[in-house]
């Protein structure tokens, strides 16, 4: 039988105690806070800075992150109920949690696919009913907890095409599990780093703009939201490509009244995270631009924000691309090599021009969200490819040179005539 649950008196009856914060001299920052304001050496020293996760997950919370950090809806403007789960029927549903069901695994715990009866919590047989997602919390480690509730209390108020669905949770003793609709196609990180054959230069589009969108919802609703974590593997894939922010897990809510942005501990992944947020922990916005230019380098480039394989001077993804960036005859080195010349010369030039602004040092010069979006929106459209111009190139030159070789033998019959005519043949003797 169904089972329905409003569940943000049972989380917060369930979080009471168990999310006290920590004194927040205790939270640990890898980078040491400076001033807001910075110059370009100080920025490339932290964009060089490493790959690793910014917080371990069992890092102490600093005080100015709430454990529940959108006020709960009243029962009367609710959007929708999750569905509460048992933690035998997840199990039941995920086949034992088998590994040959995991999908992936995050820094919190791991994904399994699983089935459920359709409009309710019941276990399926695979292949039947609804095909769903599980996110099992690893047990120990009160940081995962927090972001669980975080993850339950966003989502379940949050619906947005562009973001993913969160159908239900499960939260049992010592077990917190989440149930998410399931994506066919995966993340973005893995068609642009873990597949052989290139995402189509209209997919990247169609992925960027719908990511954007998400993050337009987010950051323009009533009470505006910091998605904090944008990345390539949180960017989930249907079957049809349409792109669906996941794990809100370090999502924040923004600042409100005439605040510019809000202090907190600092989080995420480096190569994404904005640099005055990483050096002052000011979140804004802005924060999330930056975060999202990276992407859009990555979706450009075919090349990771960090990727300690490559050449000292090519690692970090930023440093690397951000003189070619500036120079509009150079963008098109940039291009990902694998999808050779099936991408637009326009989208091109557009992609390049809002990577760049978005990933400006000054985060008041980052566009916002909406206009992103108004600018990507047309590139779905452009046919401008760039083998089709170089076919039109190839044909015009091919054409010149059959020409420029008929001029050179026409030449050459007009000089042997006059080199053989009557009038010229005393010349010809001479010695």
């Amino acid at each position: 039988m169904e089972k329905k649950c409003g569940c943000w008196a049972v989380l917060k009856r369930s979080v009471k105690g168990a999310c006290k914060s920590s004194d927040s001299k205790n939270s640990v920052t890898t980078i040491p806070r400076t001033s807001l304001v910075h110059d370009a050496v100080t920025e490339t020293r932290y964009l060089n800075a490493s790959n690793r996760e910014m917080c371990a997950p069992d890092e102490p919370q600093d005080s100015s992150d709430n454990p529940n950090p959108v006020p709960p809806p009243s029962d009367s403007n609710a959007p929708r109920q999750l569905l509460q789960f048992s933690f035998q029927e997840l199990k039941a549903a995920t086949g034992n949690f088998r590994p040959d069901s995991i999908l992936g695994e995050g820094g919190f715990g791991y994904v399994f696919k699983g089935w459920i009866e359709e409009n309710g919590t019941a276990p399926a047989k695979p292949g039947s009913g609804t095909t769903v997602a599980v996110k099992s919390l690893k047990p120990d480690g009160l940081q995962g907890h927090r972001e669980w509730v975080a993850e339950v209390d966003f989502l379940g108020q949050l619906h947005h095409p562009n973001l993913v669905k969160l159908i239900g949770y499960c939260i049992e003793d010592d077990q917190r599990l989440l149930v998410y609709e399931f994506m066919t196609r995966g993340s973005l990180e893995n068609h642009l780093f873990r597949r052989t054959i290139p995402l189509p230069w209209c997919n990247r589009i169609k992925i960027a703009l719908g990511a954007a969108r998400g993050l337009a919802f987010l950051h323009g609703g009533s009470e505006p939201v910091i998605y904090r974590d944008f990345k390539t593997s949180n960017i989930l894939l249907d079957s049809e490509y349409n792109a669906k922010l996941s794990d809100f897990g370090l999502a924040k809510a923004g600042p409100r009244g005439d605040n510019t942005h809000v202090s907190t501990r600092v989080v995420g992944t480096y190569g994404y995270a904005a640099p005055e947020y990483v050096m002052t922990g000011h979140l804004s916005s802005k924060s999330d631009v930056y975060s999202f230019g990276v992407v859009l380098l990555e979706i450009l480039t075919g090349r990771r924000s960090m990727d300690k394989k490559r050449p000292s001077g090519e690692q970090n993804l930023v440093v690397w691309a951000r003189p070619y960036l500036a120079d509009k005859r150079k963008v098109y080195q940039l291009v990902d090599p694998r999808l050779e010349l099936n991408y637009s010369l326009k989208g091109v030039q557009k992609v390049s021009q809002l990577a760049y602004n978005c990933l400006s040092r000054d985060p008041k010069s980052r566009p916002s969200m909406d206009e992103i979006v108004k600018v990507l929106t047309p590139l779905q459209d452009l046919n401008d490819l760039a083998i089709t111009s170089y076919h039109a190139r190839s044909s015009q030159q091919a054409k010149r040179k059959k020409k420029s070789d008929g001029m050179h033998q026409l030449s050459y019959n007009q000089s042997r005539s006059i080199r053989d005519s009557p009038l010229n043949s005393g010349k010809q003797r001479c010695k």
